[in-house]
Formats: structure tokens, C-alpha cells, sequence
């Protein structure tokens, strides 16, 4: 079919036709730097929220605390633990939690999930210290309730020894 016959099978096709009036303008909405700070205030706020929804202070899971604190995630590879115990991977974000109670530390542990989500960071750590060991018990207790946590190892001494925790996260 040439051009010439397109053309008027087209224009055969479309007699009758009355064409559109657009006569009316809508200009874009422009958000100010207020409101759109607060739009991505909320945002930061729900995905933590969604991320503290795992975190149970009641969950009590199967951990060895006389050893080394572990935990390698159903389905993976047991020779990741391994890998963490090493040194193997080694941490691209840190997370101290000296001096915060237990409901900042949570909040600061789903911030750092969702951070290590969002910026593609596969190993974590945290640094819980010594104290009272109240967060050094209840950090993995939260961690392995997540289910972006592939494994955690207590940290090799050269990220932190018997005061940090090595998190690896499914990004």
C-alpha cells in the first residue's frame, strides 16, 4: 500500500469527525522545599516504623549464648558464618550503640537496615560495647527476627572483637 492510498483510507475513515477543543490550561504544581521535606520526613519515618514492625522484645530465639553470638539464616550457605568469623567481609557501614537505651538502639538498627537496603550495603557493624551487655544480648535477639538478615557473627577482632557484631543483609 502506497502512501498516497494510506493517506486517504485514512482521512475516508475519520470523515465526520469533529476535532477536540482543548481550551483549557493546568499548570504543574510546584511543591515548596517545606512540604516536600516533609513528604520525605514521612517517608523515612513509615520505613522505619515498617522495619521496627520485626523487632519483638518478647521473641525469644535459639541462640548459644555461651559461644560466640551466631546466626545463619534458613536456606544459606553455613560457610558464610565461616567467612564472617574470618574477617572475611568486611564492613562498609558502622553502627555504634555506646550509651542509647534499648528503644533508641532499635530505632538506630531499623534505620541502619534500611540504610544498608536502599544504598546496596551487604555487610554491616555493630559496635554494641561492653557495659551491662543489655544490647549485646538483645541486638541479635531484634536481628534475626529481620528477614533482610542473611547472618551475624560476632565480629573478628580487627572489626570489633567481643564488643561488635558482623550483619550481612539481602539487598
Amino acid at each position: 500500500m502506497s502512501e498516497t492510498d494510506e493517506k486517504s483510507l485514512f482521512l475516508q475513515e475519520t470523515k465526520g469527525i469533529k476535532p477536540l477543543k482543548q481550551d483549557t490550561y493546568v499548570p504543574s504544581q510546584k511543591l515548596n522545599k517545606f512540604k516536600l521535606k516533609q513528604k520525605a520526613e514521612l517517608k523515612d519515618n513509615r520505613e522505619k516504623q515498617d522495619t521496627l514492625f520485626y523487632f519483638s522484645d518478647q521473641y525469644e530465639p535459639l541462640l548459644n549464648e555461651e559461644s560466640a553470638v551466631k546466626y545463619l539464616r534458613e536456606n544459606e550457605d553455613s560457610y558464610l558464618l565461616k567467612q564472617l568469623r574470618r574477617g572475611d567481609f568486611s564492613p562498609e557501614i558502622f553502627l555504634d550503640l555506646h550509651g542509647l537505651t534499648r528503644e533508641q538502639a532499635k530505632l538506630e538498627l531499623a534505620s541502619l537496615i534500611q540504610v544498608c537496603e536502599n544504598d546496596n550495603i551487604f555487610c554491616a557493624s555493630i559496635m554494641t560495647g561492653y557495659g551491662t551487655f543489655t544490647l549485646k544480648k538483645q541486638i541479635p535477639r531484634w536481628l534475626v527476627q529481620h528477614p533482610k538478615v542473611r547472618a551475624l557473627h560476632q565480629a573478628p577482632r580487627e572489626w570489633g572483637g567481643d564488643a561488635a557484631i558482623l550483619v550481612l543483609v539481602d539487598v
